[in-house]
């Protein structure tokens, strides 16, 4: 009797497993049904190996090599460095194309290149003073090489803050025109990122997916400010979450911010204005000056130094 009760209820076990596979293997699988679609339409599938193969040899391997480079050098370097790097690096707008551990490897590699440089440099010079300076002169140039992306890395910060700088009133018209229409300050920053392709809208695009994500308002803004690092817009966003606060139209404090970096702008261009002739001096000294007594006084000076050779040799 207990043996005809376990065949039973291995047969009543048997039939659902059939059931359920019988039922999976009717309903065609998402991934199966794409592929099909992909090969119905003349494609070929490609393996991981033959589209790896296919990637620039910069991806392929010198990427890889520098980034494992980094990573091994990183141990070695303080976390407030690497820190400072990454922050460096998303002022410099190259946040998702470098990491500080790639930024890292470059600078290693440059030190590297620079220092056999300097030293074939030293080995090459014909003065014997040049060739006992030789290990100096690598060290300099590997030092050069060194410190050379950080200047990069410096004068590329400088010019996103200026685009920024110079962007800013505009962007906040739009703004105070958004949010008199009856937007929300959200759907005003939305305006900003789909009517601009610039910088600004860039960032104001990020600031709308984290608070897609859940981050609050005010820490989104305070993120943006501190990831620019521009007195401008460190004021507009204390200015915007001061309004928050209070409960005060974001209208007139939007109209009042951008008349004020319109205004420090009118005077950044009048500064820069003033300092041309200064800037101006050096080229109008040493290359056109010369250049202008040559065109002048030669004609005369030849025109001497044949009167002074005829008196002498009476010709």
């Amino acid at each position: 009797m207990l043996g005809l009760l376990l065949l039973v209820l291995a047969l009543v076990i048997g039939a659902i497993v059939l059931v359920r596979l019988a039922g999976r293997y009717q309903e065609q699988d998402p991934m199966e049904e794409r592929l099909f679609q992909y090969l119905a339409e003349g494609r070929t599938v490609r393996s991981i190996e033959e589209f790896e193969l296919q990637q620039p040899f910069t991806e392929r391997v010198l990427i890889p090599i520098a980034r494992r480079v980094g990573e091994i050098l990183s141990r070695f370097t303080p976390q407030k460095a690497l820190l400072a790097t990454e922050q460096d690096l998303v002022r410099a707008g190259l946040r998702g194309k470098i990491d500080p551990t790639l930024f890292l490897a470059i600078r290693f590699f440059l030190a590297i290149t620079f220092l056999f440089l300097g030293l074939m440099l030293g080995r090459m010079a014909a003065s014997p003073t040049f060739r006992r300076l030789t290990l100096v002169l690598g060290v300099g140039f590997g030092l050069l090489g060194y410190y050379l992306p950080m200047l990069w890395l410096r004068s590329r910060i400088n010019r996103r803050k200026k685009v920024i700088q110079k962007a800013l009133p505009d962007v906040l018209d739009l703004l105070s025109i958004a949010v008199e229409a009856g937007l929300t300050f959200d759907g005003a920053i939305q305006q900003v990122v789909e009517r601009w392709d610039n910088e600004v809208s860039v960032e104001f695009g990020r600031v709308l997916r984290e608070m897609q994500l859940g981050k609050s308002r005010r820490d989104a803004l305070r993120d943006l400010a501190q990831r620019i690092d521009l007195p401008e817009l460190t004021s507009f966003v204390a200015a915007v979450i001061q309004a928050e606060q209070l409960g005060v139209g974001l209208t007139k404090i939007l109209r009042i911010q951008a008349d004020g970096m319109r205004l420090k702008r009118r005077q950044r261009a009048e500064e820069e204005a003033r300092k041309a002739p200064i800037k101006m001096l050096f080229p109008l000294a040493f290359l056109i000056m010369p250049a202008l007594f040559i065109v002048l006084l030669g004609p005369a000076v030849f025109i001497l130094m044949k009167s002074a050779l005829g008196s002498i040799f009476g010709f």
